[in-house]
């Protein structure tokens, strides 16, 4: 298992400014972790980060927790902390699950739409564009959770609502292996076009099915990109 040492973030993360610390160190990892930096089943060693930032343990473990909570970082009793792994099987977990929650949600705000929630969701997609036509693909992972976010928002529904949060930094991974796996800074600009236009039609089955191709599509290229760096590492280990 690969470990934490200072030299590995490069020039990511900086000493911080101490007024914000834990924001930083939130920040700094997040983007550590979705550009690849910090690959996912990599540990983070407490004494090595603090050590980095030039902080003490209190800021720098409420940063880590928040990080756990996002679903980014994992904590094992008696091992330690870590980045999450994405496999195969994790992937096909999310699609299906995401899809369930998806269209579920849709259900439920369905005659909750208003002038808002389409002021809102045309708002976020434009935000969404921006991110991408500037080339941050970290800009664009938030802002397409934040896209999809809308309707459980909407939803008035509050297990939901607790359920896609917790699903987040799973999707957060899942989007950066995407983009990695195709050399893209973000999804395609026209990506969420029919999904927009589904969302704010009158045609609630459209929208259903439109939630299972859109999710599809991306499923099945990130599984395949996993496979190919499984693949890679069992080579690499037979030579």
């Amino acid at each position: 298992m690969r470990s934490l040492a200072p030299a590995s973030f490069g020039h990511s993360i900086e000493r911080l400014n101490k007024s914000t610390l834990r924001d930083h160190i939130v920040e700094r990892l997040r983007a550590a972790i979705l550009s690849g930096e910090l690959p996912p089943g990599a540990p983070l060693v407490e004494t090595v980060l603090a050590a980095r930032f030039a902080v003490s343990r209190g800021p720098l473990r409420e940063a880590l927790r928040q990080l756990v909570d996002e679903g980014l970082l994992v904590t094992v009793p008696y091992t330690g902390t870590h980045v999450i792994s994405l496999s195969v099987e994790d992937v096909r977990e999310i699609y299906s699950m995401r899809v369930t929650l998806e269209r579920f949600a849709f259900e439920q705000a369905w005659q909750r739409r208003d002038a808002a929630f389409r002021e809102e969701m045309l708002r976020r997609h434009r935000h969404l564009t921006a991110a991408i036509d500037a080339g941050d693909d970290r800009a664009s992972i938030l802002a397409e959770l934040d896209l999809h976010g809308l309707v459980y928002e909407a939803s008035g529904h509050r297990l939901l609502q607790r359920a896609w949060s917790s699903l987040r930094g799973r999707l957060q991974l899942y989007w950066a292996a995407h983009h990695r796996a195709h050399a893209i800074r973000g999804p395609r600009r026209d990506s969420h076009d029919s999904y927009i236009a589904a969302a704010l039609g009158g045609d609630l089955p459209a929208m259903l099915a439109e939630i299972g191709e859109h999710m599809r599509r991306g499923a099945e290229q990130t599984e395949g990109f996993l496979r190919a760096q499984l693949l890679d590492r069992e080579n690499g280990q037979e030579a």
